[in-house]
């Protein structure tokens, strides 16, 4: 667990093949909070993009009806936005551990640009 507090103790930690497999259930929603020019550079495929620098926890879907998980590089700015969500009384407190670092590190796919020929690139 990170040492963040929130309304219910603190930031819950899923790890990237806990989120993996969410994903393929279809029982969360995983927002990247990086910023759009690393999300183009590379991205978890199914990720939606919410900038940490202009984040609107009011934006996101209710917590009683979806299940989000904050990504991003390697795990602080998820734990921030999980910081702007619980300001606001906002209950979504799950992010992953590690971030797109971690993702990667595990094996798992990610999409990439390919900067020769503009062409998205689907990494295994």
């Amino acid at each position: 667990m990170f040492g963040f507090g929130s309304a219910n103790g603190a930031v819950k930690e899923m790890t990237p093949a806990e989120v993996h497999d969410a994903m393929k259930k279809h029982s969360i929603v995983l927002v990247d909070v990086r910023e759009p020019h690393e999300y183009t550079a590379e991205r978890i495929h199914g990720a939606l993009l919410f900038p940490l620098s202009t984040f609107d926890p009011k934006a996101l879907p209710k917590p009683e009806g979806c299940r989000v998980v904050f990504h991003c590089g390697s795990g602080i700015r998820s734990a921030k936005a999980i910081g702007k969500c619980e300001q606001l009384g906002i209950a979504h407190e799950v992010h992953m551990a590690g971030g797109i670092q971690a993702w990667k590190r595990a094996g798992l796919p990610t999409v990439s640009l390919d900067p020769g020929s503009g062409k998205i690139v689907d990494r295994k």
